[in-house]
């Protein structure tokens, strides 16, 4: 057994009263955080959709008889005029046919007068009983019948020369040609499947976006219910975001909306219209239009910043409550506008939303508070 020596034993005792009359360490303060005050504005609503060019007109190159081609009169991807010949077909079997007709109408011709003479004498010589009556009607109708085959040779000789002109194959309308698909010496049918060329119309196209039908019925809601107001004159201009990501440097102008919904997506159309003088829009290209499609007169934006989702998905935000201890809010959000979100449940106008100081922050929590710099 061992023994403690008198004066050790008593410097123990002093250590050990001096911790106890050490003073506790102080509480840490409550975290500093950076709040922004809501208020309410007019807010525009605007929408970007997805969408594809079309060209304002289309029109296939397609021959109406048939024959070989003799030439081709156009070059690819070039301007072409309304009437412009683009190809020619081999014509000789057309200038036969409309001469043959020719012909067939000179002869009914030559034998009108005659049997129109022959017809008239009859009638005569009928009244005196110098001819039987049978002999005189088959004479008026002998007449009748030249005349009737002049008529079928007149309708002959148009019909050689409507198709003797489909020879030369013309543009439907004005526009850019694409590729020929067929060449000098190829066949061609009146009503083959495959066009000889297309043309297009570009110097103004069509942008036809689509929008969710449940989109456009809560839009419409809120415009019945006040909460939004019909745009401004300026609202029907369109603007178009090209797959680079540049802005198209023209405006457009919405046309109209598509009165049927998709059952296979449940959107519905809307159809812009945007000049293309530089030919850049070409048919087929996938863009993105920016519509402006009301004016929310109460809207309250908040930095998305602030907003947060929580486990569920639902969209969450923090605000300063009385006394500075911080409430957790669930929120709807619209629409992002820049860097701010539009809500339309869950804050209000004065609420201050902490944007600063989030990390570890819990609802509960007491705070310090502070105006948030105004980028925030």
């Amino acid at each position: 057994m061992k023994f403690f020596s008198a004066g050790a034993l008593g410097l123990a005792c002093a250590l050990a009263l001096a911790a106890c009359g050490k003073k506790p360490p102080p509480p840490m303060p409550p975290p500093m955080v950076g709040y922004v005050v809501l208020r309410t504005e007019p807010v525009t609503l605007t929408t970007e959709l997805p969408g594809r060019v079309s060209a304002m007109e289309s029109s296939d190159v397609r021959p109406q008889i048939s024959g070989v081609i003799r030439r081709r009169a156009f070059t690819e991807g070039a301007m072409v005029k309304a009437g412009q010949v683009l190809y020619e077909i081999e014509d000789s079997p057309y200038r036969a046919t409309l001469l043959s007709a020719q012909g067939q109408l000179a002869q009914a011709q030559a034998s009108i007068r005659s049997t129109q003479l022959q017809a008239d004498r009859y009638r005569q010589l009928v009244a005196i009983n110098g001819v039987s009556k049978q002999d005189a009607d088959n004479a008026v109708a002998s007449a009748d019948q030249a005349k009737a085959a002049v008529v079928a040779g007149r309708g002959a000789v148009n019909s050689a020369q409507v198709n003797l002109g489909f020879t030369r194959i013309r543009a439907p309308i004005s526009g850019r040609i694409g590729r020929s698909l067929f060449t000098p010496g190829a066949l061609v049918q009146t009503g083959q499947t495959d066009a000889l060329a297309t043309i297009q119309r570009m110097d103004q196209v069509y942008v036809d976006v689509t929008q969710s039908a449940a989109d456009l019925i809560n839009l419409r809601a809120a415009m019945n219910g006040g909460d939004v107001t019909q745009p401004g004159p300026d609202s029907a201009r369109v603007q178009l975001i090209l797959p680079n990501g540049a802005v198209y440097p023209i405006d457009g102008v919405l046309r109209f909306a598509d009165v049927t919904v998709d059952p296979t997506t449940g959107a519905v159309v809307v159809r812009a219209v945007f000049p293309n003088p530089n030919g850049v829009l070409l048919p087929g290209l996938y863009v993105r239009a920016r519509l402006v499609e009301g004016v929310r007169q109460q809207g309250l934006l908040a930095p998305q910043a602030g907003v947060t989702r929580n486990e569920r998905g639902q969209a969450t935000a923090l605000v300063v409550g009385p006394d500075n201890v911080v409430a957790q809010r669930i929120v709807k959000t619209d629409q992002a506008i820049g860097d701010k979100w539009v809500i339309t449940d869950g804050l209000k106008a004065g609420d201050r939303l902490i944007v600063d100081g989030l990390l570890n922050l819990h609802p509960g929590a007491k705070v310090r508070a502070r105006l948030a710099a105004a980028g925030n």
